[in-house]
C-alpha cells in the first residue's frame, strides 16, 4: 500500500497547543509536512494567554524529527488570522495545509445567552475560520494548489442543549466548508468538514456541566465508558487524509470518533407537490412530505432546483 506522506507540504493548525490540534500536528508532522503550531494559550472559555502550549508542541515534534513552528496569533480577529499566514510563509514560504481547529465554550441555556457568551464563540469558530482561511486562501490560489479542514460538531449538525452560540459557529462552517468546496475547485483547492467525537477538555468540560445538572449514576457511568474510547489521535487519521493530495472529496463532512468514520450529509425527500398548495394540503400530507424513501442528495441550490422542476414537470397533483 501506498505510504500518504506531506513531504514539501506545509500546514497551519489553529488550537494545536492540546487535544486535537496537537494530535492533528504530531501526525501531520510525522508524514513530513512542516508546521506551524498555532496557539493562544487560553482556557476552554477563552481567557487567558500563555505562549508554552504552542512552543511546548513545537519541542515535541522537533524531538522527533520534525520540523515546526509556533505561533500564538489569536484567530478572533482579522490580524491575528493575517499573521498566523504570515508565520507560515515567512518560515517555509508557501502555505498547502489549513487544518481550522480552535475552539472555546461557553455554555449557557438559551435564555440565558448574552452577547458576552455569544460573541467570542462565534468569533474563534466561524469568524476565525474566516480570518485564517481568508489570507491562506489568497496563498492556495496562488499556486493552484490548498487543503482546507474545518472543525464542525454534532452540535451544529444535530444540535445540544445549551450549546446555541456553539452549534450555530458549528453549522455555520458546514455552510462555509460547502461554498468554498465549490469555489476552490477550479483552483485546485478541497475543503472539508470533520465533527470529531473525541476525548478532549472541551468535552470534559461539557461532561462536567453535565454532571452539575445531575445526571443519574447510570448515566455518568456510561458517559465515562464511552470517554475512556475516545482517544484524540483517532480523529487524526481522517484529517490527515482530508489534507493530502490524493484526497478525492471535497465539501462533505465527516464524523470521527474512536477509530469509526461516516459521513453526515444532507437529503432531499421526494416531497409532495399541488400546483395551488394550501396550508391544509401541508397538514394532510405531511407524511408524505417528511418520508425519506427515495431521497436524494443534491450538491448544490442549482441541482436542487433541477430536481424540483423535474418533480413537477408535467404533474398538476403528485
Amino acid at each position: 500500500m501506498t505510504h500518504l506522506g506531506f513531504d514539501g507540504k506545509v500546514a497551519v493548525v489553529t488550537g494545536a497547543g492540546g487535544g486535537l490540534g496537537r494530535q492533528h500536528a504530531m501526525l501531520l508532522a510525522s508524514r513530513g509536512a512542516q508546521i506551524v503550531v498555532n496557539d493562544i494559550g487560553g482556557s476552554v472559555t477563552g481567557d487567558g494567554i500563555d505562549a508554552d502550549p504552542a512552543e511546548t508542541v513545537v519541542d515535541e515534534i522537533r524531538d522527533l524529527g520534525g520540523t515546526a513552528v509556533a505561533d500564538t496569533n489569536s484567530v478572533a480577529t482579522p490580524e491575528g488570522g493575517a499573521a498566523i499566514v504570515r508565520t507560515a510563509l515567512e518560515a517555509y514560504g508557501r502555505l498547502d495545509v489549513l487544518v481550522n481547529n480552535a475552539g472555546i465554550l461557553r455554555d449557557a441555556p438559551f435564555e440565558a445567552m448574552t452577547s458576552d457568551l455569544l460573541d467570542p464563540v462565534v468569533d474563534v469558530h466561524l469568524r476565525g475560520a474566516f480570518h485564517v482561511t481568508g489570507p491562506a486562501w489568497i496563498a492556495m490560489r496562488a499556486q493552484g494548489y490548498g487543503r482546507i479542514v474545518n472543525t464542525t460538531s454534532a452540535a451544529g449538525i444535530l444540535g445540544t442543549e445549551t450549546k446555541s452560540n456553539y452549534g450555530a459557529a458549528k453549522a455555520g462552517l458546514v455552510g462555509l466548508t460547502r461554498v468554498l468546496a465549490q469555489e476552490g475547485a477550479r483552483h485546485g483547492i478541497k475543503v472539508n468538514a470533520v465533527a470529531p467525537i473525541a476525548a478532549t477538555r472541551m468535552l470534559a468540560h461539557s461532561v462536567g456541566a453535565a454532571d452539575e445538572r445531575r445526571l443519574d449514576p447510570a448515566a455518568q457511568a456510561m458517559m465515562a465508558a464511552i470517554t475512556a474510547r475516545l482517544d484524540p489521535a483517532l480523529v487524526s487519521p481522517v484529517v490527515a487524509f482530508l489534507c493530502h493530495a490524493d484526497c478525492p472529496v471535497s465539501g462533505e463532512t465527516y464524523t470521527a470518533g474512536a477509530g469509526q468514520v461516516a459521513t453526515f450529509f444532507t437529503g432531499r425527500t421526494r416531497g409532495y407537490h399541488h400546483p395551488a398548495l394550501s396550508v391544509e394540503d401541508v397538514r394532510d400530507h405531511l407524511a408524505e412530505i417528511r418520508d425519506e424513501t427515495g431521497f436524494t442528495t443534491p450538491a448544490s441550490p442549482g441541482e436542487e432546483i433541477a430536481q424540483l422542476l423535474r418533480s413537477i414537470a408535467g404533474q398538476e397533483v403528485k
